[in-house]
């Protein structure tokens, strides 16, 4: 239970605060980020490996070499848009600075394993828009 805990602790992060206005001009990219989510959830609710697939897909090109196994459980994310703004500083520990404009929302998940839920947690998100297309940073899980 605690490995499935740390894809949730990788996912979402503790963070500071975040400098910057909501975003509001900008609803193309919005958009593009709410059917992120919607299609995050969708895959969840096939199973491990559909969300598996969909994480694989949805990996941001500059970190393909950062994809791991969900060890059989899904996550849920509930998404407060709201919060959702460009965040200009962010950069992936130990990496250079994604391509694209990154953004940041906060976000409730959920972690299941065959139906049951084994935790919640709220955190931050980042998420990328280039040329169009919404990425993200795939979870790994953290052997403690």
């Amino acid at each position: 239970m605690r490995a499935a805990f740390a894809v949730v602790t990788l996912l979402a992060g503790c963070s500071a605060a975040v400098d910057g206005r909501p975003v509001a001009g900008d609803v193309g990219a919005k958009d593009l980020i709410v059917k992120y989510f919607t299609d995050f959830d969708a895959a969840a609710q096939r199973g491990p490996a559909a969300q598996q697939d969909f994480l694989r897909r949805t990996q941001h090109p500059d970190f393909t070499d950062r994809i791991c196994e969900l060890a059989g459980v899904t996550i849920t994310v509930e998404p407060t848009l709201s919060t959702l703004r460009p965040d200009t500083k962010w950069v992936p520990e130990g990496a250079d600075r994604p391509r694209g404009d990154v953004y940041v929302v906060a976000v409730s998940l959920t972690v299941s394993r065959d139906g049951q839920k084994l935790g919640d947690q709220i955190g931050s998100e980042r998420i990328v828009v280039l040329d169009g297309t919404v990425y993200g940073f795939m979870p790994c899980l953290r052997q403690n």
